[in-house]
This record gives structure tokens, sequence and C-alpha cells, in this order.
């Protein structure tokens, strides 16, 4: 499928490593350990930089991972802001509701799953 392309690569940006700055970070956010519905990309213009600009996709159906549509613009942001290095996480690092927007305290109401849970293994802390 032609519009796989886009997916292959932003997956191949993330494997290249660090080949200079501007950075993208890339990362996965879902209401399970399965189900991404939220991508957020920050651009780091230079080493020991806070992130410079920051967007986020969510879907309401679907994983998100799996869109092309998404991809696109994913890479055209990238390539706004001059990225030359990328990096992606490979998993879900947690709910996509933001405290303090979506909810307040440690835990947001609607992903239980993450109650308890450590956000980037995935395991079980309490």
């Amino acid at each position: 499928m032609i519009e796989d392309r886009y997916l292959k690569r932003l997956r191949k940006k993330a494997r290249k490593g660090m080949r200079g700055w501007p950075m993208a970070t890339v990362a996965f956010y879902g209401p399970n350990l399965s189900q991404a519905t939220k991508v957020a990309v920050g651009i780091v213009p230079s080493e020991n930089a806070e992130v410079k600009e920051l967007r986020d996709w969510k879907v309401d159906h679907g994983d998100i991972r799996a869109d092309p549509a998404i991809a696109c613009e994913i890479l055209e942001f990238m390539e706004k802001h001059g990225v030359l290095s990328g990096a992606m996480t490979d998993t879900i690092i947690g709910c996509p509701h933001q405290e303090g927007i979506a909810y307040e305290g440690e835990w947001g109401p609607v992903c239980e799953v993450w109650h308890g849970r450590d956000r980037f293994s995935g395991q079980r802390v309490h």
C-alpha cells in the first residue's frame, strides 16, 4: 500500500538514532497497554535544550500507530522544523489524558489500567 510508506519512513527515522539537532521525540499514549489513541511529538532544537515545539494527534477509534495519514502529518511536522534525528517509544507509555486538563490527581478516572503502573515498563508498581 502506498500510504504505508509514511509509517515506514517514520520508523526508519527513529531507528537511525542520533544524526544531529534538532531532534524529534515521538511518544504513544493509550487507554490500555495495546491500543494507542494519542501520539505526542516534541522538537528539541539542541543538546541540553527543552522541547521547543510540541504537537499531538488523537484518534477516537483504532490504533494511531497504524494511521498513515497521521504518520504523514508527523513527518511534515518534523520536516518543517528541520529534524535530523528521531527517538520513538516502542510501547505505549501512559494514559492519553493530561493531568490538570482532563483530571486532577495522580491517576485519571478513565484509563484504570494505568492506576499503579509504571508508564515505561507497563508493570504494576503498587
